[in-house]
């Protein structure tokens, strides 16, 4: 047997669990979008299909200050999120296609009780738990910038 072959085999092969294990816990990055509550400046990267919101923050450790992550739906309709996976506190609010907030929730990692809209939605921005309180915004306020959806 050529120790050598099957060593570089080895190798490659852990190589690839590595890099698969940094992409399934989240590392990869998606593109962001910059938007704005008032004179907050939030930079959050954008999950517009099935694949990206499903993973959502999944296996995250940690976000950046004024860092989320915004979540496009195809119509609207009542959204929910959940918590499967994720390692940090969140706070969700649910966001009329002007940007007006409709509805925030606080969620706890791991939970995977549903936490939803309150009026139909196509859009949804995930911050660190507490952001949005932290800064007086609620229901009602705006977010500026919003990625428009596409069909």
């Amino acid at each position: 047997m050529n120790w050598r072959r099957l060593s570089r085999k080895i190798l490659f092969a852990v190589g690839l669990v590595v890099a698969a294990t940094a992409f399934a816990q989240g590392n990869a990055r998606l593109p962001t979008v910059k938007l704005n509550a008032g004179i907050h400046v939030i930079t959050a990267e954008v999950a517009a299909n099935d694949a990206t919101r499903s993973r959502g923050l999944m296996f995250r450790e940690r976000l950046g200050p004024n860092e989320g992550m915004v979540f496009l739906f195809g119509a609207a309709g009542p959204q929910c999120m959940w918590m499967r996976n994720t390692l940090i506190p969140l706070s969700v609010a649910f966001l009329a296609d002007d940007g007006r907030i409709v509805n925030i929730v606080d969620m706890a990692p791991h939970d995977e009780t549903s936490h939803c809209s309150t009026q139909p939605v196509r859009y949804a921005l995930e911050m660190e738990l507490g952001w949005f309180a932290k800064r007086g915004l609620a229901a009602g306020a705006r977010i500026g910038g919003l990625p428009p959806i596409r069909p």
